[in-house]
């Protein structure tokens, strides 16, 4: 590779001082003598691995996912209307058992079909 520098400049300014770049030199080489690379790989022998992974049993966890989903509709970037969903998913491999929180108190009996009948009807029964 070989780069050539002019050795005289013309300047269209006059400031009255002599540029004279006569002793910087104006051409350079540069020699790289690199060999080339070869690489020679012999067959390549594949061998199956055995390899077993087994769970014994799924730990006990619970995870908790909170979830706040926002549809909506906008224009021009103007919010129109929207809907917010929130709350809590839960994820348990464990037996269940609930926090205080979760805790319901005793639970009430669901009526039945005659029941709802005379709670609609107020007890006219049709």
């Amino acid at each position: 590779m070989s780069v050539s520098i002019p050795s005289s400049f013309d300047f269209g300014v006059d400031l009255g001082v002599d540029l004279d770049i006569s002793g910087i030199p104006t051409s350079y080489s540069i020699n790289a003598n690199v060999a080339p690379m070869s690489l020679n790989l012999g067959p390549i022998d594949i061998r199956p691995i055995d390899f077993s992974l087994r769970v014994k049993e799924i730990p006990p966890i619970r995870v908790h996912l909170p979830l706040d989903y926002r549809v909506g509709l906008t224009l021009l970037g103007a919010e129109l209307v929207c809907v917010r969903l929130c709350g809590q998913g839960q994820v348990i491999t464990e037996p269940y058992v609930a926090n205080p929180c979760e805790a319901r108190g005793s639970l009430q009996r669901q009526p039945g079909l005659q029941e709802l009948d005379q709670i609609v009807n107020g007890g006219n029964g049709g």
